[in-house]
Parts: structure tokens; sequence; C-alpha cells
């Protein structure tokens, strides 16, 4: 928590100085009360007292607690900015660090943990600094300010004070011990649910399909029921400060009154009166340091959640990116959208098998690679490899000459242009997703957008919409069809007008016709751009320039289709399984 700490700017560290010196100043005054109470009591049992008299020290005690009112308000006001302020901060760098993470931190991770400690944990920490700098400052300060007090009043109502400090203190202890674990494990849970949660939001239509309902609510249940008990545990706990604190409080203030009572009764007639004023400060001053301890209590309460959070959040902080970018590119030797592969291997993490295994294979400018293997042979995992979503564990990928790993950021992804293989469309707009992110042409002139709607077949039903390119897009896209949200996705990256464009089975959501005719248009309008194409379908590469074979993550052919079906088992299997033959040797 201390190096989350280390992130305050000097204007919430000098609120947080002022906000202490207010708490200060609250504490004198509230401690000052007790001492016009003593006068009031004394004047009391003075005769000839007249109203006017008690009205004085009165009068003074109301104006001291407006004014420990008011620096309440504002020490309330400066903590409320200050947790603001600071947790708005660290919600900021820790979407800023999660946005350079790789695909495999996010994996590390998981996306409902990182969601759950960018809301819910980074919540925990604006919640102790509102409450840390209203309570645990003016905690102490009271407590101790309070017992220099009392000190020397009266050693029997001084131990009195003590063996109450002491049963706050070891019931804290209780408290830390039986909650803290818990308090671990309700993030744990919490992000398990959520995770739960987000999966069969996703996919409910597919639970609805199956008539899986039952089934799920039990799994969302049980998960629900996991953090519901463990909540309910660490709150009954926590439940139990209430009645203790009031217990001690009670007992202390029937303790100090009854030592009084038996002081006052053996005390000759002059000191009773001044007995009984010390009985009154002192029962108010011993009240003062439990409550002192009862504040940092409420602290103690929340700590052991917050720690754990904190943990979390440093974690997510102090995790760098296993992919760096040099900050200026280098230089290539004029080849504009060549691609070379140099050998490459990958694999997933040190441990696991190989993905992908000596892969080598070159493009050239405006030349169309295609690749096509069974499910799981490693074909969008090669071409994840080109926009650096992971590094390769062996060999080399080239563009223009030049190692991809020796691009800035921003010069390899002006390079790329990436076409998923589901279309990912963000709310907003129609042109505020084609002019997504910064191009070689940033911002994208309307034409442009059109240029590339057109070569997508999109332009017909983006006219059809009420205000066009400005039609709205819900989150996800789903006020589009598959096949629509495809074509504005492979618009987008034609927009930026790249040297590469990798279509990741981009074309799956397409059907024949639509298909086909986006090929051809692009295979004119794209002449210069390099492509690669991952595909199921035959019909979708039969027209490449290249076609590579992939088959447990090895090159097993290569060639053009026609070669390829003469001479390679495994692509005839696939084309004989989708077209008949003579479909296959006119082409169609």
């Amino acid at each position: 928590m201390i190096k989350l700490f280390k992130r305050l700017t000097k204007k919430e560290i000098l609120m947080i100085l002022l906000s202490t010196c207010l708490v200060a100043f609250q504490v004198f005054l509230e401690l000052k009360i007790p001492e016009y109470m003593s006068d009031i009591t004394k004047l009391l049992q003075t005769k000839g007292t007249t109203t006017a008299d008690i009205f004085n020290p009165g009068s003074k005690m109301i104006g001291l607690s407006l004014v420990s009112l008011l620096a309440s308000v504002t020490v309330g006001f400066l903590a409320a900015r200050v947790a603001a302020s600071f947790t708005a901060s660290l919600r900021r760098d820790i979407f800023n660090r999660v946005m350079d993470y790789s695909q495999a931190e996010i994996q590390q991770f998981s996306i409902p943990s990182l969601l759950t400690r960018t809301t819910n944990d980074v919540t925990q920490m604006q919640i102790i600094i509102a409450l840390g700098l209203q309570v645990t400052t003016k905690g102490p300060i009271m407590a101790i300010w309070a017992v220099t007090k009392i000190i020397g009043k009266s050693t029997e109502w001084m131990l009195a004070t003590v063996v109450a400090v002491f049963v706050l203190i070891l019931m804290l202890l209780a408290l830390i011990t039986l909650a803290f674990p818990k308090q671990s494990l309700i993030q744990q849970l919490t992000d398990k649910l959520n995770g739960l949660t987000r999966e069969k939001l996703m996919g409910l239509r597919v639970v609805r399909a199956y008539n899986a309902q039952t089934y799920e609510n039990k799994k969302f249940e049980k998960a629900n029921d996991n953090v519901t008990r463990t909540n309910i545990f660490v709150s009954s706990i926590m439940s139990l400060m209430q009645p203790v604190m009031t217990l001690i409080s009670s007992g202390l203030t029937l303790a100090v009154y009854f030592i009084g009572a038996r002081l006052i009764n053996d005390a000759a007639m002059p000191d009773k009166v001044t007995i009984f004023s010390d009985m009154v400060v002192f029962s108010s001053y011993a009240m003062q340091v439990v409550i002192g301890f009862m504040l940092m209590t409420i602290v103690f309460m929340i700590l052991p959640r917050v720690l754990v959070s904190a943990k979390r959040i440093n974690a997510v902080l102090e995790l760098s990116s296993s992919i760096q970018y040099p900050t200026h590119s280098k230089e290539t030797n004029g080849q504009v959208g060549d691609i070379v592969f140099r050998d490459v291997s990958f694999k997933y993490s040190p441990e696991a098998e190989p993905v992908i295994e000596h892969i080598s294979f070159s493009a050239k400018a405006g030349e169309t690679v295609a690749f096509i293997g069974s499910t799981g042979s490693g074909k969008s995992t090669l071409v994840n490899l080109i926009p650096r979503f992971y590094d390769v564990t062996s060999g080399a990928i080239e563009i223009d000459g030049v190692d991809i790993r020796e691009y800035s950021r921003n010069d390899l992804y002006q390079k790329v242009g990436y076409i998923p293989q589901k279309a990912v469309l963000f709310s907003g707009t129609i042109n505020q997703n084609l002019d997504f992110g910064s191009s070689q042409e940033t911002p994208l002139s309307q034409e442009a957008m059109w240029e590339a709607l057109e070569l997508t077949q999109s332009k017909h039903f983006v006219e059809e919409k009420e205000n066009a390119l400005f039609a709205s897009v819900s989150q996800g896209g789903t006020n589009f069809s598959g096949g629509q949200r495809q074509r504005l996705a492979i618009a987008r990256a034609l927009a930026r007008k790249p040297e590469i464009l990798i279509f990741d089975d981009s074309f799956s959501a397409l059907d024949y016709k639509t298909d086909r005719m986006l090929r051809e248009t692009l295979a004119k309008q794209t002449a210069s751009m390099t492509k690669l194409i991952v595909a199921q379908r035959i019909s979708t590469i039969m027209d490449a320039d290249q076609i590579i074979v992939l088959d447990k993550g090895q090159v097993v052919g290569k060639g053009t289709h026609e070669e390829l079906l003469q001479s390679n088992e495994v692509y005839q299997e696939i084309a004989y399984s989708q077209l008949s033959k003579e479909e296959l040797a006119h082409g169609k």
C-alpha cells in the first residue's frame, strides 16, 4: 500500500497535511469543552450562581462545538477530494498499463480479474483514504491527547481506562486474525463470479438455444453463494464490534462513576465538589480515549481487504509487458510491403509445446498469401505474430527488410491493417469506427471512408441507415448483422491504407457471393498491398499467389491452388471435403 501512496501528487500531499492540521485543531476544540463542563459543575455547586454565570461557559461550549463541526466538514471535503483524485489517477495508470500488455500478460491475469482490480480494488483504496484522513488521523491524536489530560487525576480511574483500552486491543487483534484471511478470499471469489457472469452474458444465446438455463443458474448460484457466505462470515465478525464497543464504553463510564462515588463518599465535605467535578471531566476525557481507539478500530475493519486490494493493484502496475518497442524504428532499405518469415517457432510458455515450428516463407509487395489447415494447426497464431500480439520464441519476422522487433509501436501498426476473426465494433458512430486510432491519414476524409465502404460491399447498407456515416453503432455492433460487422471491420482496416492486410478468417461471416465479390474488388483496388489470408474455405483462397498448408504447427505444403491440388494430400483432403472435382478444376 505504501508503494501506491508514493503516487500521491504534491497537491494531494498538501491537502492531506492541511486535513491533518484541521483534525488536530478539531481534537483540541473537543478536548477543551470538558474544561467548561467542569466550570459549570462547580458553579452549580456554588451559592449565588446566576444564569448569566452559567451562560458564559455554556456559550463558549456551543461556539467550540460549531467551530469543531465546521472543521469536521472541511476535513470530510478534503478527504473526499484526495480520495477521488488519487483513485482517478490510479485507475488511469492501471488502464494504461493493461493497454500496454501483450496477450500473454492479459491471459496471466484474465479479463474478469483485471476488471475487478480496476473497479472493486480501486474503490477499496478510495474508501481507506476517505475514511483514513477523517478517522485514522483523528483516532491516535484524540487518544494520546486525552491521555495527557487525565494523567495524575486518579490512579483508580486510570486503571479502569487502561483495562478498557486493553480489552479493545484484544478484540481488535481477534478480529484481524479471523477476518484477514477471508478478505483475500473474497477478492478471488469476486473475480470468479465476474468471470462466470461475463461468460454467461456473452453466451446467453447458446445457453437459451440448448435450454441450459437451469444448469448455468446452478453454476452461478454456487459461485454467488461462496461469495455471500464469505461476506456474511466477515460481516458477522465485524458486527460484533459495535456491541462490544458499546459494552466497553458503557462499562468504563460505570466504573468511573462507581469509583467516583466511593471517593466522594470517603472525602471531606469541602473536597466532595472538587472530586465530583473531576469525575465529570475525567469521564469525558476517558470516553475520548476510548473513542480514539474505536476510530482506529474502524480502519482495521476494512484494512485487511484494502491490503489485499493494494497487493492486487501493485501486481498489475509492476508487471511490464513482455513485448517492448524501441523509441525509433530502424531505417528500411526502400522496400514496401515485403514480409519474410525466417525459421519462426512459437510457444505460449517455456514449458508448453510449440504451436508453430520452423515456419519460413516470403511475400512480396502486392502478393496474396493464404494459410489453410485443420483447426488448431496454428494459422491464426502465425498471423498474430506479425503485429506482435505475441513475440516469436525463435527465428525472426521481417517487414520491408527490418525485424519487426526493431520497429516502434506506431510505425509497426501503421504498416499493418488487421481484421480479426471476430469483428469488433465500438460504441459510437460508423465514421468513428472507420476513423479509429491513428494512421497515415488522420483524421480520415469522408471520401476515404466511402471508398473503403464501397470496396467492402458496405456502401449500400450504410446509405440506407439514418444519418449514413453518422449512424449510431451500439456496443459490440449488435445493431448490425454478423456479415455487416465483418465488412465494416474490413473497411476500417482498408481506410488506413496499410502496406499489409491481415485477414484472420475474416470472410467466414460472409455469404459466398459477397465473399467472391469482395475478394475480386480487393484484388483490383489493393494491388499494391500485401494480403495475408487465414481461411477455412478453399473458395476464399483459390486465387492466392501462394498457399501455405499447415498441419500441427508445421508447413506441409506450399504453392498455388493447382500445384497443391495435384501434390499435397492435406490440401486435397480439405478441398475435396468442400467442393467437387469439377468445381475445383474450374476454379469455382
